[in-house]
């Protein structure tokens, strides 16, 4: 029996809109893209006539009763005030990341879902690509024995990436809220929730200049209020003890990593800002390490899936994977962390999770069956 598409608007008509247009309207079945929506109309107007869907204002799209799910794609600031209108007016909700940008704030979006009776999931949804799946599959089968750690490291130039993405400057664009978030997703969905944290959170060198002389603010100066270096340690609920490095005041050839430590071997993921990369194991006894078979399928850009997913969920009358739980804690992880640096004291976790359930092994694209509607798309 054929589901009902779930017809979605998106709130966000920036950079990353077009990816994530460009897959829904094209990769994902079960959503049915109806309109956009952007506080800048030129941006709109680009991506309305992009993928053929209307124009439309965040009054029309809440007050529109066909539309189940919008997409957030708003900047990190904007976040708390669009999820809260549309869980107000009952709509489903996926929304890029951070979930907010407090943990007050952040805990108030999850009990307003839940009051209303509406799913509300949050990206990062890379971990449902092939890289972290793919990771999870070899670490739950007891590949590397007994979990006893895992490590996550990430360098970047502040300076470089505010550039490119002037966002990053302020409040939820540091390397904790913007990138770090993609690192503890994908660590949590493998190895679930956190019970104590602590940590040293520092903005170094604030004051920065802005250095591409073909651009009309070259020479000016701004200030950096954003998170540059955050360093922190954890432990899991299930015993496992967890470390963080994230460093924007490094150089921009980025050598990001997450290994996973076993007692019978070392697992090492790739960029989990990515969905796909080579999983590579060493085992007891080996001395180099090798690649593993990937389990899963999503290998290139597949944001949407996030989303898509969702829908699913909806549907199918479940949680999403990309659960506003599993969000809410990673937020809590990230801030708990920055109020243990302010207090000199460890923090203890108020929130909990239950560990998303992989995504079906076999399906390995769209070629996969020669239908992708019968290829596992259904997740």
């Amino acid at each position: 029996m054929e589901l009902k598409k779930v017809k979605t608007a998106v709130v966000g008509c920036g950079v990353i809109s077009e990816i994530y247009l460009k897959n829904m309207t094209s990769i994902f079945e079960i959503i049915d893209v109806v309109g956009c929506c952007d506080i800048i109309p030129e941006r709109m107007e680009k991506r309305a006539s992009q993928f053929n869907i209307r124009q439309m204002s965040i009054e029309e799209i809440l007050n529109d009763k066909s539309i189940e799910l919008v997409v957030n794609l708003t900047y990190p600031t904007a976040h708390h005030l669009v999820v809260s209108q549309c869980l107000e007016a009952g709509k489903n909700v996926y929304s890029e990341k951070p979930i907010d940008l407090s943990i007050e704030e952040g805990r108030k979006l999850v009990d307003l879902a839940d009051k209303k009776g509406v799913l509300y999931g949050n990206a990062p949804d890379t971990f449902m690509g092939q890289a972290i799946q793919t990771a999870r599959f070899y670490m739950d089968s007891g590949l590397i024995g007994d979990i006893t750690s895992v490590y996550a490291t990430l360098n970047r130039d502040a300076g470089l990436i505010a550039e490119r993405f002037p966002f990053t400057i302020g409040p939820g664009g540091g390397i904790g809220l913007d990138v770090g978030v993609y690192y503890l997703t994908a660590i949590l969905s493998m190895l679930g929730p956190v019970t104590d944290v602590s940590g040293f959170v520092e903005t170094i060198r604030p004051e920065r200049t802005h250095f591409f002389p073909n651009k009309t603010d070259f020479g000016e100066t701004y200030r950096l209020e954003a998170e540059n270096l955050v360093v922190g340690s954890f432990r899991f609920k299930s015993g496992v003890f967890g470390a963080l490095h994230f460093n924007s005041n490094s150089i921009g050839n980025e050598m990001p990593q997450i290994v996973v430590f076993g007692t019978e071997g070392i697992l090492y993921l790739p960029d989990p800002n990515l969905f796909g990369g080579d999983v590579e194991v060493i085992l007891k006894g080996q001395t180099e390490p090798t690649v593993l078979p990937p389990t899963h399928a999503y290998t290139e850009n597949s944001r949407g899936i996030g989303p898509a997913e969702l829908a699913w969920a909806l549907r199918k009358g479940r949680k999403p994977r990309t659960s506003k739980e599993m969000a809410f804690h990673g937020l809590e992880l990230l801030l708990g962390l920055y109020k243990s640096c302010e207090t000199k004291q460890l923090y203890r976790m108020t929130s909990t999770f239950e560990r998303p359930a992989p995504i079906p092994r076999g399906y390995l694209g769209p070629a996969y069956g020669n239908s992708p509607a019968e290829a596992g798309l259904a997740i």
